[in-house]
């Protein structure tokens, strides 16, 4: 369940959460960075709890749920499990918060494909 006062939204569910920061811009804790209205940051705190609960991992009705409020926040729900992953493992202390082996290399490096841990090279893929 979300609970909302006027300026923030949390979970009960979940650890991330909203943030109103103007008359209607929030900010989500997992999509640091982006200004969201009111209707997208409530989408991106329902996404958060569709996809925390395993029980729903099957459920078709669920993988639509979801995928609506990733349109409504403007992206493939693809992204948004990996950017939700990658919060997750950032709390986990797995990776340090906004850094991740999934993410492209630095610009000023140069781009190819990421390295994995193990050693095996990425495809040029990049959803986060």
């Amino acid at each position: 369940m979300i609970f909302r006062t006027d300026d923030t939204m949390r979970s009960d569910r979940t650890p991330e959460y909203a943030d109103r920061v103007g008359p209607d811009s929030w900010t989500l804790s997992w999509l640091p960075g982006y200004l969201l209205t009111t209707e997208q940051a409530r989408a991106g705190m329902e996404l958060d709890e569709l996809v925390s609960d395993l029980g729903m991992a099957y459920d078709r009705i669920a993988h639509a749920e979801i995928s609506a409020r990733a349109d409504i926040l403007g992206m493939m729900w693809q992204q948004a499990l990996i950017k939700l992953a990658k919060r997750l493992d950032a709390r986990a202390g797995r990776e340090p918060a906004g850094e991740s082996f999934h993410d492209p290399p630095d610009r000023r490096v140069g781009w190819g494909p990421p390295r994995l841990p193990h050693g095996d090279r990425a495809r040029n893929v990049y959803y986060g």
